[in-house]
């Protein structure tokens, strides 16, 4: 008979062979939920532990949890779990916010860079039978931009030095932040907006950040100017950017995340200067090895009495 049990949510990684070996090293047995909330609550009422991607784990299923020591997340945001109730009920919740740093920071750099050199659009344009600059003019020189960064944690970091070396003048917007940080200057969020060629978010989804892009925001920012989302896509009112980008308020977007998922597709038929990717700026194939051994660490270190690496605490109030 095992000492512990650990569910999984659901199976987004290709095979569970690294969790089941490692918690096998504690005498742990794991079970892989179809990601269906009953089968979830089915499997987990009497677990010692969870892994977790995306599955919503509110006040009502923590509340079910009659034996849960830790919830694990695989990613780097919580927004998914409650973790007052978490608090409440004596559930360590963590998370992995080192794994797909350089990924999500490359992906947000291509798709920056397939909007200002016009890759897309370039693309189209040659396939519609169009040869020529014009049409795709004005494409303006890097090292002469200033590109804003909402929020300035590893992701945001690790692509500034990247900006940096390129030429772009970095603006930064963080009310979290202690000092401001070498290499850029800190503003606030309406002179970014105001300022930037350029707008990336790096920002969690909080209650205090959803929704913090909108019309008004968006309308602060110079008409050629883009912006670049790979965080969560509550960040930003999506009706509202797509009819920015409708009405040539803003010159393109870029998006990796949105407010529902998968978006549908008709909701972004026919918007101009807008390219989207399905929520891939974390995935590399090392990245994914990695969060799957990290997490699951913190479920051995939590069942082992040991304090985990990436605790992550409720926010005040």
């Amino acid at each position: 008979m095992s000492r512990y049990k650990v569910v999984m949510t659901a199976q987004l990684f290709p095979s569970a062979d690294i969790e089941r070996e490692m918690l096998a090293s504690i005498g742990a047995t794991l079970e892989v939920a179809d990601g269906s909330k009953e089968d979830v609550l089915r499997r987990s009422r009497e677990a010692d532990a969870l892994l977790t991607h995306y599955f919503r784990i509110d006040a009502g299923v923590i509340s079910e949890l009659a034996a849960c020591r830790v919830i694990a997340r695989y990613g780097i945001g919580v927004d998914s779990i409650d973790l007052r109730a978490a608090r409440d009920r004596g559930i360590v919740v963590t998370n992995v916010p080192d794994f797909c740093v350089e990924e999500v920071a490359v992906h947000s750099l291509a798709l920056l860079l397939g909007l200002l050199r016009k890759v897309v659009a370039g693309d189209a344009y040659v396939r519609a039978g169009h040869w020529s600059v014009g049409g795709l003019a004005p494409i303006r020189r890097l090292s002469t931009l200033t590109v804003g960064q909402i929020g300035y944690g590893r992701i945001a970091r690790h692509l500034a030095a990247t900006l940096v070396q390129l030429g772009c003048t970095l603006l930064t917007y963080d009310p979290y932040l202690p000092e401001p940080p070498a290499g850029t200057r800190q503003v606030g969020l309406e002179q970014l907006l105001c300022e930037s060629d350029a707008v990336l978010i790096h920002a969690p989804l909080t209650p205090e950040t959803s929704g913090l892009i909108g019309a008004r925001e968006l309308g602060l920012m110079p008409a050629h100017a883009v912006l670049v989302n790979t965080s969560r896509g509550g960040l930003v009112d999506l009706d509202a950017l797509l009819g920015a980008l409708r009405a040539g308020a803003i010159a393109g977007a870029a998006l990796d995340v949105f407010d529902q998922e998968p978006v549908h597709p008709g909701r972004l038929a026919g918007v101009p200067n807008l390219i989207v990717s399905p929520h891939i700026g974390y995935y590399s194939a090392e990245a994914t090895i990695e969060s799957q051994r990290k997490a699951t660490t913190q479920v051995l270190k939590v069942l082992r009495g040991e304090a985990p690496d990436y605790p992550v605490l409720p926010p005040p109030g």
